[in-house]
C-alpha cells in the first residue's frame, strides 16, 4: 500500500473538504458550489479543461435530467396518481395496515419515478386518509417518504444516485449495471423497512397535527401548534376613525403592522375572511391575528406632525447630495425586478423618489412595481452612491442638474417628532414607514442641521424635523390605527371560535411549496401574496416550530407549510399555481387524464428498450422526455419546471472531483487508510464501516454529491482487499439513500416536515433503527447476490 500524502493528494483532499463545509453551512447553494469545485479542479490542474467541463455531456446527467421530465409526464397525466388513490383507498383504517400500503404504493412508484414527485404527488392523498381515518398525518408522512427513498433502490432509474454508481463502475471499465440489477436486493431492503415501520417504526412516530379541513378540525388542534386563540384579539373601530370608508389594504393594517383581520363584525352579521378590497365602516369589530402590542407601540399620542410650510425639489440637494436619473437598460439586474427584491435601499444607500415610464411619473408604491427596460428612475443620495449604482449596474449616466428634477412638490412634506412619539429612539426601518405606509424619509432636520439621505439604521430623536416624500394622509391613516379600540376579551358571539369561523364559502387549510417552486428565498411582502390569492397566512410551521408574527418578511424555504385561511375558491386557484401544494385534493389542478395511457405507454417503451439493449440508457430517457413532450403530456415550460436543475449542476459540477480523487491517488490514499483500520475483521466489516461512513456524510451532504464521491474509494477498497466491486457498488448505492436521520438528508424528507409537523428529533428517532436494519439486510444479503469473490 502506499501511505504517502502527495501534494496532488492533500490539495484535492483540500478542495474536498471546502466542498464538504460548503454543503454542511449552505453558505452557497449547493449547486454553485459545485460548480466552483469545478472551476478550482480546473485552475489547480488537477484535472484537464476538458475533465472539468466532462460533466455536462456525462451519460448520467443527461439521464437524470430526462428522468426528470418523464417522471414529470407521469405525474401530469395523473397515471401514477389514479394508480396510488385507487389503492390507497382499499388500505382501509388500521395504522399498520396504511402504513404498509402507502410505504409499497409509494415504493413501487418511485422504482420508476422521481422519489420527490412521488412524495409531493401523494402527499394530499395521505393527507386526506389520514383525516378520514381519523388519525393525526404524521404517523404517515414519514413512511410515505421513507417508502419513496426505499422504492427507489429497486432500479437503475429510480435514484440519481444508483445511475452515478452504475456509471461509476463503466468509467472503471467494469460493466455498468443493468435496468433492473438492484432489484432483487432492492426488494428485500425495502420489505424489510417496510416490516419495521409496520411493527416498530410507528410506535415511534409522533401523533401531532397541524390542522384539519374546515369539516374536521377543532380549536384544541390549533391551541396545541399555533397558541392562535393566544394571537386573536377584536379592535373596533370607533366613530368618526380616520379608518372608516377606506378597504383593509388602505388601513396598513397588514403592510405596516403585520396583522391579519380574519372576519369582520358588523350590524349583527359576520363576513368571514374579508378581502383587501373590504371597506371599514364606524362600529365594526375585527377579529385580529397577531401581536396586539403591535397597534398598543403606535401610542395613544400622534406619533409626527405635519406642518405647514411646503418643500420643493431642490430642498433635497446638497454639495453631497445629489437628485439623479438612472435608466433600466435590457441588460441591468434590476430589469423585470422589484425595488424591493432587489433591497434597493439597503444596497446601494439612494432613495427611489420616482419612477418615469412611457411619459407617465409615478410617485407612490414604488418598492414592489416590476421595473421594465427604459424606466428611469429618479434617485436621492450621495454623489459617490449614485456613481457607484450606475457603474455596478453598468447604468448610462444621465443629467442630474436642478432643472432635470421632475415636479413632485406635492409629494412632499415636513413632519415634526414630539417629544412624546412612540418613532422616538427607533431606526427608520423600525418606524416602518417605509414598507409599512410607503412614506420615504429624504432628510432629517436635526438642531437646525440638515442631513440628507439618512441610511436606514438611522434613529429617530425627539424634535427631529423629517423631510417626508409621499402621501400626508398615510399619516392620516396612523392616526386611525392608533385610536382602534382594543377590547381584553374575545366576546361571547365568538366563545365557539371553530363554528364562528366555518362556513361553506370560507375554509382553513394547509399548503406547502412545490418541489418545482422557484419562490425559495421570497417573502409574501414580495410576492403580493394576500393581494394576488385574496388569502391570510395565519401561520407558518418551519422545522418544528410555528410562526405566527411578521410572516410577510420571512424568506420561504423549501418545507414551510402555510395555515392559510380564505375562501374555497381562492384555495383552488392557488391549488392551480405550480409553486405551491395545497393539502386537500379538491384544490389539486386537475391532471390531463386523457394522456394517462399514453405517458404509460412512453414509460414502458423506456423500460422495454432498455431491458432488451435495444437503446443505452441515456438516448432511451431523452426519447422518451420527447415523447412526453410531443404527446402533450406536458408542455415544454412544464417540462423545465419538472427538472431540478439544482440537482444537475450539482451532479455535472461534483464529478470532475471524482476524477480528480482517482487521478490523484486520494480515493486509493483514503481507501487504504479505511482498509486498515477495520480490515484486519474481514471484508464485510469493511464493508460495514464504508456504509456507515456513506450513510453518514448523505444525512447533511446532497446524495447525489456522495454517490460522485465514495464510488472511487468503494472500488479503491474492494481492490485493497481482492473483493468484488459490484458488491462495494451496491453498498454505496444503497446507503446515500439511507437518508432518514435528518429531514435535511433528502428533499422528500423536508416536504413532509412541515404537513407532519416534524421536528428534527423525530427522524432521528425513527430513522436510526431504519438505517441499522438496511445496513443488515445489505450486509447480509448482497454477498448473495454479489460474492464478495470477483
Amino acid at each position: 500500500m502506499n501511505n504517502v500524502m502527495t501534494p496532488e493528494i492533500a490539495l484535492t483532499l483540500t478542495i474536498l473538504t471546502i466542498a464538504v463545509v460548503l454543503f454542511i453551512t449552505e453558505k452557497l447553494r449547493v449547486d454553485a458550489a459545485a460548480l466552483l469545485v469545478l472551476v478550482a479542479l480546473a485552475l489547480t490542474g488537477l484535472v484537464t479543461p476538458a475533465e472539468a467541463i466532462s460533466g455536462f455531456s456525462n451519460p448520467a446527467v443527461v439521464t437524470v435530467w430526462a428522468m426528470f421530465v418523464i417522471s414529470g409526464g407521469l405525474s401530469r397525466s395523473g397515471v401514477a396518481n389514479l394508480i396510488g388513490r385507487q389503492v390507497l383507498r382499499l388500505a382501509g383504517q388500521g395504522e399498520g395496515r396504511l402504513i404498509v400500503v402507502i410505504m409499497l404504493i409509494g415504493g413501487a412508484m418511485s422504482a420508476f419515478m422521481n422519489n420527490v414527485a412521488v412524495t409531493a404527488m401523494l402527499l394530499p392523498v395521505v393527507v386526506n386518509i389520514a383525516r378520514r381515518a381519523n388519525r393525526p398525518p404524521s404517523k404517515l408522512l414519514i413512511p410515505l417518504a421513507f417508502g419513496s427513498l426505499l422504492g427507489g433502490l429497486n432500479t437503475l432509474i429510480g435514484t440519481p444516485p444508483n445511475l452515478l454508481v452504475s456509471m461509476a463502475l463503466q468509467d472503471y471499465g467494469l460493466q455498468p449495471f443493468r435496468m433492473f440489477d438492484y432489484t432483487p436486493l432492492g426488494l428485500v431492503v425495502m420489505l424489510s423497512g417496510v416490516a419495521y415501520m409496520a411493527l416498530l417504526g410507528r410506535h415511534l412516530l409522533p401523533a401531532r397535527e397541524l390542522a384539519r379541513e374546515s369539516s374536521g378540525w377543532d380549536m384544541a388542534d390549533l391551541d396545541q401548534f399555533y397558541d392562535l386563540r393566544e394571537r386573536l384579539f377584536v379592535a373596533r373601530v370607533p366613530q368618526d376613525s380616520a379608518l372608516a370608508g377606506r378597504t383593509l389594504a388602505q388601513s396598513r393594517l397588514g403592510a405596516a403592522l403585520s396583522l391579519n383581520v380574519v372576519l369582520i363584525m358588523r350590524n349583527g352579521r359576520t363576513i368571514l375572511s374579508p378581502g383587501p378590497n373590504e371597506t371599514l365602516c364606524s362600529g365594526d369589530r375585527l377579529l385580529i391575528e397577531g401581536r396586539s402590542h403591535h397597534l398598543t407601540e403606535l401610542g395613544e399620542r400622534p406619533n409626527l406632525i405635519v406642518e405647514t410650510e411646503g418643500l420643493n425639489a431642490q430642498d433635497l440637494i446638497s454639495a453631497e447630495i445629489a437628485v439623479a436619473g438612472v435608466d433600466v437598460t435590457s441588460g441591468s439586474e434590476l430589469s423585470g425586478q422589484t425595488l424591493s427584491q432587489v433591497d434597493f435601499r439597503r444596497r446601494f444607500g439612494v432613495n427611489v423618489l420616482a419612477l418615469y415610464r412611457a411619459g407617465d411619473l409615478q410617485l407612490a408604491n414604488l418598492q414592489d412595481e416590476p421595473l421594465c427596460q427604459n424606466d428611469r428612475l429618479f434617485c436621492q443620495g450621495p454623489r459617490a452612491q449614485i456613481d457607484t449604482l450606475r457603474k455596478h449596474l453598468h447604468l448610462p449616466a444621465s443629467d442630474d442638474e436642478s432643472s432635470t428634477i421632475p415636479r413632485f412638490d406635492e409629494q412632499l412634506f415636513a413632519a415634526r417628532v414630539p417629544q412624546d412619539s412612540a418613532m422616538v429612539g427607533k431606526t427608520l426601518v423600525e418606524t416602518r414607514l417605509g414598507d409599512g405606509f410607503g412614506l420615504t424619509v429624504l432628510g432629517i432636520i436635526r438642531q437646525e442641521m440638515p442631513h440628507l439621505a439618512p441610511g436606514p439604521d438611522e434613529r429617530i430623536a425627539a424634535g427631529d424635523r423629517l423631510l417626508v416624500m409621499g402621501n400626508a394622509e398615510e399619516l392620516i391613516t396612523m392616526r386611525g390605527l392608533q385610536n382602534l379600540e382594543i377590547e381584553r376579551e374575545l366576546p361571547p358571539e365568538l366563545a365557539d371560535l371553530e363554528n364562528a369561523l366555518k362556513s361553506e364559502r370560507v375554509n382553513l387549510v394547509e399548503a406547502v411549496l412545490s418541489p418545482h417552486t422557484t419562490l425559495v428565498g421570497q417573502t409574501l411582502r414580495q410576492l403580493h401574496f394576500r393581494e394576488k390569492y385574496g388569502l391570510n397566512v395565519l401561520a407558518l410551521w418551519r422545522h418544528g416550530r410555528a410562526y405566527r408574527s411578521d410572516l410577510r418578511d420571512m424568506a420561504l424555504r423549501f418545507g414551510d407549510a402555510l395555515l392559510l385561511y380564505g375562501p374555497r375558491e381562492k384555495l383552488d386557484l392557488l391549488g392551480r399555481e405550480p409553486d405551491f401544494l395545497v393539502l386537500t385534493e379538491e384544490s389539486q389542478e386537475p391532471p390531463r387524464r386523457n394522456k394517462a395511457l399514453l405517458a404509460a405507454l412512453v414509460m414502458a417503451t423506456v423500460l422495454l428498450t432498455v431491458t432488451l439493449g435495444w437503446l443505452t440508457i441515456p438516448i432511451a430517457a431523452v426519447m422518451g422526455a420527447t415523447l412526453m413532450v410531443l404527446t402533450g403530456c406536458l408542455n415544454m415550460e412544464e417540462a423545465y419546471r419538472y427538472i431540478e436543475w439544482k440537482a444537475v449542476f450539482l451532479i455535472a459540477g461534483m464529478l470532475p472531483l471524482g476524477i480528480a480523487m482517482e487521478q490523484s491517488g486520494a480515493a486509493r490514499f483514503l481507501a487504504e487508510r479505511m482498509v486498515t483500520a477495520v480490515g484486519q475483521l474481514g471484508p464485510l466489516a469493511v464493508l460495514a464501516g464504508l456504509f456507515v461512513v456513506t450513510a453518514l456524510a448523505a444525512q447533511v451532504i446532497p446524495t447525489h454529491a456522495v454517490a460522485v464521491l465514495m464510488a472511487p474509494i468503494a472500488f479503491n477498497i474492494a481492490g485493497d482487499m481482492s473483493t468484488s466491486p459490484y458488491t462495494a457498488a451496491m453498498v454505496v448505492a444503497f446507503s446515500t439513500s439511507a437518508s432518514f436521520l435528518l429531514p435535511v438528508g433528502h428533499p422528500a424528507n423536508v416536504l413532509i416536515m412541515g404537513p407532519g409537523s416534524y421536528r428534527f428529533s423525530d427522524y432521528a428517532k425513527v430513522g436510526a433503527p431504519l438505517t441499522l436494519v438496511v445496513l443488515i439486510v445489505v450486509l447480509l444479503t448482497a454477498p448473495i447476490f454479489w460474492p464478495l469473490t470477483p
